[in-house]
């Protein structure tokens, strides 16, 4: 997937941070809230990837987001 975004909720303090990039979105007190959300700017901004990562910064979880995939095959 090139030139695709990718976005990460990653917990910070006991809070989760939604980043992008090198760059911050927004910080939630709930990891549910922030995966949420995440999503839907992942959704919104295809092709993209989100991921959820552990404090020691592996992933947990991996959401691919390629409007492409949905397109009928020909």
């Amino acid at each position: 997937m090139a030139n695709h975004k990718v976005y990460r909720v990653v917990p910070k303090g006991g809070w989760w941070q939604i980043r992008h990039e090198e760059s911050f979105i927004s910080t939630h007190r709930a990891k549910d809230e922030g995966v949420s959300i995440a999503q839907k700017l992942a959704i919104k901004n295809q092709p993209s990837q989100l991921l959820l990562q552990r404090a020691d910064g592996t992933t947990e979880t991996e959401w691919t987001y390629d409007e492409d995939q949905l397109a009928p095959k020909v």
